[in-house]
């Protein structure tokens, strides 16, 4: 292409796709991005108008705003195990105090056993639990379990109880299973 030229909305698009397809040189993907989307038309400053505070307050309460609600909690994020935790794990160093094997049920079976089961483990002040999934390679699929559990585990009824999460080792079943740090129970000393 001439050097100055520029390339038309659609040319651009189409640039865009094809440099997606590469792998861009350290410090070059702001260039790819520019051809993604045509560039938009800079728009004009607007300039803003002095308001007093009553005038602030009459706007508010036309337009329905009330007082600001409360901050609420972040959601729980489950953060992976440390490696030295997980090393100890799979070599025996770290007890797994309980474990589950979830192989052959249908998913709505199994997770009211796994929540029933981490619930109890919970309650009983235990750290350490292994969940068996299986890794579901029969007739091709990916493993029905093994894609949900992970998924089950940031929903509500599962997040207060599970601190981290992590793949097992080989040893304890691999890509198959997973190692399950539970939450402290409140009140308990560290």
């Amino acid at each position: 292409m001439a050097k100055g030229k520029t390339l038309s909305g659609e040319d651009r698009i189409l640039w865009g796709k094809v440099a997606r397809t590469t792998r861009p040189l350290p410090g070059r993907m702001e260039e790819l991005a520019d051809f993604e989307e045509p560039k938009p038309e800079p728009e004009k400053p607007v300039q803003p108008i002095p308001l007093t505070m009553n005038e602030i307050k009459t706007l508010a309460e036309a337009f329905g705003a009330g007082p600001p609600e409360p901050l609420k909690r972040p959601a729980r994020v489950h953060h992976p195990l440390e490696k030295p935790v997980k090393r100890k794990l799979a070599k025996g160093h770290l007890a797994i105090e309980a474990r589950i094997d979830l192989h052959g049920m249908i998913q709505s079976e199994a997770h009211g056993f796994l929540l029933h089961f981490l619930m109890r483990a919970h309650d009983r002040g235990l750290r350490h639990v292994l969940v068996i999934t299986g890794k579901g390679t029969s007739l091709g699929s990916d493993g029905a379990l093994k894609r949900a559990v992970p998924m089950w585990f940031a929903l509500p009824e599962f997040r207060m109880l599970i601190s981290s999460y992590e793949p097992a080792a080989r040893n304890h079943g691999g890509d198959g299973a997973l190692y399950v740090r539970l939450s402290k129970p409140r009140g308990m000393l560290p």
